[in-house]
This record gives structure tokens, sequence and C-alpha cells, in this order.
């Protein structure tokens, strides 16, 4: 049940920072912005301010923002509320009616705020130490085995996997193996680090190993080091982190499809909500600390999921904004439209076979 309610609380708060940076640009950019909702509908109750209805509703998880005219087919002028005046509401307030400059900005904004909460989150964190992966270390070696043969030892620190012309850096175990499983059987350079020398060993990953040994034959350990800067330093290292995170985030995204097409195992887990929750249920072990660090992460993913080129992801509409930048031509309505509920039915579609996938991964028989 805590669980479920640090689930709800780190979603409520990754979303409304992410609807947030919408309003506040749209604010900026003299959108009407009709409605800011704390949840979603049915709505409990609402209060309007100024000229934007602020609500609370049904559903907890997340919020929205409602912008006027946010669609090429809605109209571009209508009335105010009941209780104003019958003052219509020019169109040079509606969003499309905005220079494609300004609707970046706004479809953007959301993104922008999911990294800035990542970014103040690890920069806090750094201020009281957080650990982060440094690399991985051999703690045992099969007789017999590929690493035994060509020179291995216990103590050796792996720090890169070389094939043909392909070179990975090696900094946490998860990547060692997902690396290694993409060559088996292919002849390798494996660089180690013993003491203050550099090494490379050229060996063949199994596919089919001895039952007890990995396709290498060595047990290995994640070697950890914690951050720690004082306050006046830990945004800038703060940044830097956030932005080779996200960018490891996109690369490893954008190599799904490639690995789908190329019929090669993927290394990205896939998570839905269940996965999520179970993670941080595990986090919950560790602390106050684990759990910033997850919600840094998530924040961080969220960025870098919003920003694809999908439809009726905020990338999906910054692509019909910027053919309208390029071309000087409004985007054809109906396209867009459509396109935003197919892409809305097959993100609601995956979002239903990853949360199956997840309950038979961690229930099923």
């Amino acid at each position: 049940m805590i669980t479920a309610l640090i689930f709800i609380l780190i979603l409520v708060v990754l979303v409304l920072i992410h609807e947030f940076g919408h309003y506040y640009a749209a604010k900026r950019m003299g959108v009407y912005v009709e409605e800011f909702g704390f949840g979603f509908p049915p709505r409990i109750i609402g209060k309007k301010i100024g000229e934007t209805l602020y609500s609370f509703n049904l559903i907890p998880l997340g919020g929205f923002v409602k912008l006027f005219g946010e669609e090429y087919h809605e109209k571009t002028s209508h009335k105010k509320g009941d209780n104003d005046t019958k003052q219509s509401i020019p169109a040079s307030r509606a969003f499309v009616n905005k220079k494609p400059w300004q609707k970046t900005i706004i479809i953007v904004a959301g993104v922008v705020m999911n990294f800035i909460l990542g970014w103040i989150i690890i920069s806090y964190l750094f201020t009281s130490g957080v650990p982060i992966p440094n690399g991985v270390k051999i703690t045992s070696v099969a007789p017999g085995s590929p690493a035994n043969s060509v020179g291995l030892e216990v103590e050796d620190v792996v720090t890169k996997l070389i094939y043909k012309d392909e070179s990975t850096d090696i900094l946490t175990s998860q990547s060692l193996i997902a690396t290694t499983q993409s060559y088996f059987d292919k002849k390798i350079t494996i660089v180690i680090a013993r003491k203050d020398k550099q090494l490379e060993f050229m060996l063949t990953p199994r596919s089919n190993p001895p039952n007890g040994e990995g396709s290498m034959g060595i047990v290995i350990e994640q070697m950890i080091e914690v951050k720690h800067y004082p306050w006046y330093t830990a945004p800038y290292h703060g940044l830097i982190h956030a932005f080779k995170t996200t960018g490891t985030i996109a690369v490893e995204i954008i190599k799904i499809p490639a690995g789908f097409m190329m019929h090669k195992k993927t290394s990205v887990d896939f998570a839905g909500p269940v996965g999520i929750a179970k993670v941080i249920g595990e986090a919950r072990k560790y602390g106050i600390s684990a759990l910033l660090e997850i919600t840094a992460l998530l924040s961080l993913n969220l960025a870098v999921i919003n920003i694809l080129p999908f439809p009726a992801l905020d990338g999906g509409r910054l692509v019909f904004i910027i053919y309208e930048w390029v071309s000087g031509r409004k985007p054809n309505q109906n396209l867009e439209r459509y396109m935003n509920m197919v892409g809305i039915v097959l993100l609601l579609a995956l979002s239903v076979l990853i949360t199956i996938y997840d309950i038979q991964k961690y229930w099923g028989t």
C-alpha cells in the first residue's frame, strides 16, 4: 500500500511538473489557458482564478493543461465562461494561431521542466553523496574458460570491449553482460585495467558455456564510487551528469527499433506502471536518497520519451510545427488529428502489453 502511494505521488509530481512547463510557457506566449487540472476527469471541484480554471479531478494520476485553440480543428474563438461577460476570446490568443517559434517553446517546455527536475534532484543528491557505477571488477575466473586461457585475473577491471570498429565503454555490469551477449562466438578484444597498466586480450565469448559459467567464464562485481560535491559546485556537476544520463537514455531508446530490424536482442528492459512500482518498492528499502534517484531517472526518461517524434507525444506535435515553420503552410488539419488519435491508441495498447509483460515477469509461473 505504501509503495502504491509513493508510486502515485512520484507519478503526479512528474506529470504536474511537465504540464506546468506547458502552462507557464503558454501564459508567457499569450495563449489563453482554459484549465489546469490536477488529476484526470471527472472533475471533483474547480475554482477560476483570473482567466484559468484550476481543477481537482477524480483520477489522481497526473494532470493536464487545456489551451484555447490547442488543435487546428477546434474553433479559434468562443465566449468566456458562464460567469463572464460575453466578450469573445481573441483568435490571436489561440495556440494554433501563434508563430511556430512560440508554439515550439510551449511544446518543448514540458520536456525542459522534466529535465530541470532531474537536474535539481541529482544536484541535491551530489551534496549528500550518491553512488555512481564506476567500472566492473573480475572476482573469479573459471579454470579452462576463455578468460582463463588468455590470462585474465581476479581484481582485473574491465574498461572496454572492442569488436572490429565497434568500441563499447564498460561502466556497469549490465552493460558488460549485454555487450558480451551481442558478440557470442565472435572474437573480441577485452580491455582491462590491472594495477597501473592497461592491457588488451582477445577472446571469444561462448554462446553455450558449461553449467555454472558465463560466456567468458568470469564472475563480476559492480564497482561503485560515491560522488560528493559542495553545494556551490553540485549544480554544475549535476547538470553534466543529467546531460550524460539523458544522452544514454536517448541512445538506448534509439537502439530499440534498430535492434528489432536486425533481430538483435535489446539491452533495454521495458517497464510499465507495474514494473516501475516494483522498482520503487525495492528502492524504498534503501531510503529517501534511493527514491529521489529513481525519481530523477524517471523524470529524465519522461523528457526523452516525450520528445520522440511519435504521434500524440510532444515530439510528434513538434514535427507538425517544424513542417509549418519550414514550409510556411499550416499542416493538414485532418491528418494531424487522425495521427494523434492513432498515436494515443498505439500508446495505450503498448502500455497494456508492457503491463501484461510486467505481471508475467514478476508473478508469472
